[in-house]
């Protein structure tokens, strides 16, 4: 699809009001497209999230509500949708709590998300997937064809979303690409709730005067990627020509977490001491020691290159929270 396809058309983003999606929905109103729809449960997406995007005419929110669990609410909203984005899910150690839930959401509704963009002839669908998929590196960088060590719910949700998508292009002709996200980080992502990322965490102990902590002893690497970065992407795979592809959204740029924490205290000029403590039983057997993910192919095939160095993006993510009591 050539970047002109887009001008005039409607996009879906399932989950918009979310973390990523609100930013996809950003990113896709500084293009031409007609109308954004969004289409969220508002579980954990907020309102907030979307205030500066509603001041765009061409921006809306479903108003009928928007679970993925609802097949009728779904037909209804992908009515004359050209195009959808795929980011509703329940998020890791969600799932892992709650896995008979993780399984309506992130499979059966993933599952819906599919029939209702085959039944409303959807050009093309971009589904979030995740490098949790991966499981522990075999070898680093990770690739595309890296083997399937996942071992948690979420990862297996969303390898059952990926081999739905590669069904559905089979059988019903259904353009999608997949993206496999590193780890992401940025303004919009939950700050306090239970489920939030380690750079939240680690955030919310130093704005306490608390120190850091680490477990085990912070050599285990990770890529992460800037939100901003992530929703470019979005866009890009949207706009490409790319179709039955799954592909990698990260920097390739490895950083511990010892070097993380580092960086976090020397931004927010702390001298904090961090605190080593060992990993329980659960955290052992479930740890992701490495994963670092090769960006080639996204670059070669969707022309996305990561623009926010780790440095730069967790400047504008302490900045966010500072403007807003880091909500």
């Amino acid at each position: 699809m050539a970047l002109n396809e887009i001008k005039g058309s409607r996009v879906v983003v399932i989950g918009g009001a979310g973390f990523i999606g609100s930013h996809v929905v950003g990113e896709l109103l500084k293009t031409e497209v007609g109308s954004v729809v969004v289409y969220d449960n508002f579980t954990r997406g907020k309102m907030s999230n979307l205030d500066p995007h509603l001041a765009d005419p061409r921006c809306t929110i479903y108003p009928h509500g928007g679970d993925v669990r609802d097949v009728d609410l779904l037909d209804d909203a992908l009515k004359g949708a050209d195009y959808v984005i795929h980011l509703a899910a329940m998020w890791l150690l969600h799932c892992r709590d709650f896995p008979r839930t993780a399984f309506h959401v992130n499979i059966e509704g993933t599952f819906n998300v599919l029939e209702a963009c085959v039944r409303n002839q959807v050009k093309k669908l971009v589904y979030s997937s995740s490098a949790s998929v991966y499981g522990d590196a075999v070898e680093v960088p990770m690739t595309e064809d890296h083997p399937f060590n996942n071992r948690n719910f979420y990862g297996a949700t969303k390898i059952a979303g990926e081999a739905m998508c590669r069904a559905y292009f089979d059988r019903y002709g259904l353009n999608y690409v997949g993206l496999r996200y590193m780890n992401v980080y940025g303004p919009h992502q939950d700050q306090t709730a239970v489920y939030t990322g380690v750079i939240p965490i680690m955030l919310n102990k130093i704005d306490a005067n608390e120190q850091p902590v680490i477990n085990g002893d912070g050599s285990q690497a990770y890529d992460f990627i800037d939100v901003e970065d992530v929703a470019r992407c979005n866009v890009k795979a949207l706009i490409s020509e790319a179709t039955d592809r799954f592909y990698n959204v990260g920097t390739g740029v490895q950083t511990s977490i010892r070097e993380l924490c580092d960086l976090i205290l020397e931004l927010k000029q702390s001298d904090l001491k961090v605190q080593y403590r060992p990993y329980s039983a659960d955290d052992a057997r479930a740890l992701v020691q490495n994963r670092i993910g090769c960006p080639k192919n996204a670059e070669a095939d969707l022309g996305f290159t990561y623009q926010l160095s780790l440095r730069e993006g967790l400047k504008k993510l302490i900045a966010w929270r500072d403007a807003h009591g880091n909500r």
